[in-house]
């Protein structure tokens, strides 16, 4: 992706690279070595994209998707770590906001969030907040059981992201979105 926050010198040491939409071997060819060394080590490298580039041929996989459908991509990869429960559970309930509990009036209905005010074309926040407890800190389920913390609405967003449906907007046949999302997570 365009906007990293890690150096590329970390990428060395991954498992599995994902790039989407970008020719990196070619475009980026000294920052793509550490591709290659992860490669080198046992890594695996996964190209997404609509053209089939050079990328792609050094790939491990390549997954042809449409130009613009990146997101939709990704919702599908999201809801299969999702219900798979294939997440590093320690690290998304104490580095993350998963375990913090939503208002209870917080709703996703029909493409709009709760709030909406379709007059004014604009978001009333409120239903959005977090529970508070009496120091006005927020409420956590460490357990991420409860329908209420961001992971199980999370959860819940992302279900709609099945393999048929992520086919179906990105072209991306369903046993190649399948193997990314085995590879990847």
């Amino acid at each position: 992706r365009g906007a990293m926050t890690n150096h590329w010198i970390d990428i060395q040491h991954a498992d599995v690279v994902m790039i989407i939409g970008s020719n990196a071997a070619e475009n980026h060819p000294i920052s793509f070595k550490y591709v290659q060394k992860a490669k080198e080590n046992g890594g695996k490298l996964i190209s997404v994209d609509p053209r089939f580039t050079k990328t792609s041929s050094l790939s491990d996989f390549y997954a042809p998707i449409r130009p613009g459908t990146d997101i939709a991509f990704m919702g599908g990869i999201i809801n299969y770590a999702l219900q798979k429960d294939l997440i590093q559970k320690e690290y998304v309930v104490e580095y993350t906001n998963a375990a913090c509990l939503i208002n209870p009036a917080f709703k996703f209905n029909d493409g709009l969030f709760s709030g909406y005010d379709r007059g004014k074309k604009s978001y009333s926040k409120d239903s959005w907040k977090y529970q508070l407890d009496e120091k006005g800190i927020p409420k956590k389920d460490k357990s991420l059981q409860d329908p209420n913390c961001v992971y199980q609405l999370m959860k819940k967003h992302f279900t709609r992201y099945t393999p048929e449906k992520v086919s179906a907007i990105t072209g991306c046949p369903v046993d190649s979105f399948m193997k990314v999302a085995e590879m990847y997570t």
